[in-house]
């Protein structure tokens, strides 16, 4: 049966827990020289109209792990660049590859993806989600702290995609999620009110950083302008520089909360020097384990969509 990952809506709270064991598994594997490839002759389409590092690497990494090929395309690579539709390049290219990562600017592009194309289509990132980041979060969360059971995540700074799937993950498992955001740069409200109307866990969005951080188990950040936002970068960090990640917040916190933030980092800004490279800093075993995660992304939508 073919599925996708758009948002982390699409999975139920087994199958996220599933996926989290499975890549600490193949992670574990890995390091030890016992992995065995698990997708041997499949190939993973990559089409990305957003650059990336951390994507792009730890997609390929991982689909040559399992055994795979992977095929890069950017927009100038393919026929999106001279307005083919969608709905046929998703039909194309289920014809060559057996699933297709996207990372690109509006969600809509996705969804349409998805909604033609036989194959799983994995969200790589739009304006509106970034699963895979996410779910590679929870597994380093769970690799330091021992259990998802009772987590408090503190967002702190822009309500932009990332903040959309914290909010979609901690609707789906149930944890509490503080949300630190200026006013007027909140996440999406009706975002909000799905996770809020699904009845477990608790979101809490709130202007203030101390408030968020209290009794937080993880300070995450990201930076203040994203990729599209370059003319607002300025005026935004006049705006954003009370929501800084720094000595005194973190100090704000319990004295076991760790540090996430998911790269690339704008150093003086939405976080200091002094933080990132700290002790309480988990962000370069975040950055890894992406590639892991998506291992077992991979795995399991490619394995499914061979059933009958």
């Amino acid at each position: 049966m073919k599925r996708d990952l758009l948002t982390i809506r699409d999975l139920s709270p087994p199958e996220i827990l599933r996926l989290i064991s499975r890549a600490g598994e193949m992670k574990a594997q890995w390091s030890q020289g016992s992995f065995q490839p698990t997708l041997t002759g499949k190939v993973l389409g990559l089409v990305f109209v957003k650059p990336s590092t951390r994507t792009r690497v730890s997609f390929e990494s991982a689909v040559y792990r399992l055994g795979g090929h992977c095929i890069f395309m950017t927009a100038n690579d393919t026929q999106i660049s001279r307005q083919e539709p969608l709905a046929d390049m998703a039909r194309v290219l289920a014809r060559y590859v057996d699933a297709i990562a996207v990372r690109t600017y509006a969600h809509t592009d996705v969804e349409e993806l998805a909604r033609y194309a036989s194959i799983p289509v994995i969200n790589a990132l739009t304006d509106l989600y970034h699963p895979c980041q996410i779910l590679s979060d929870l597994l380093t969360i769970k690799e330091k702290r021992g259990s998802l059971d009772d987590l408090c995540v503190a967002w702190v700074g822009d309500g932009n995609n990332v903040a959309h799937s914290w909010i979609n993950a901690a609707a789906v498992l149930g944890f509490t999620l503080y949300l630190a955001c200026p006013k007027n740069y909140e996440p999406r409200a009706e975002i909000l009110e799905w996770g809020r109307s699904q009845g477990k866990g608790k979101i809490i969005s709130v202007n203030d950083p101390v408030e968020a951080v209290r009794q937080a188990d993880v300070l995450y950040t990201d930076v203040w302008a994203s990729m599209g936002q370059e003319a607002e970068a300025e005026a935004r960090k006049e705006i954003f520089r009370p929501y800084q990640i720094n000595k005194d917040l973190l100090a704000a916190a319990p004295p076991h909360a760790m540090v996430l933030h998911c790269l690339p980092a704008h150093r003086g800004e939405e976080i200091t020097e002094e933080v990132l490279e700290g002790p309480q800093s988990v962000v370069f075993d975040q950055a890894e384990n992406r590639m892991h995660l998506q291992m077992a992304l991979l795995e399991w939508l490619i394995q499914e969509n061979r059933r009958p």
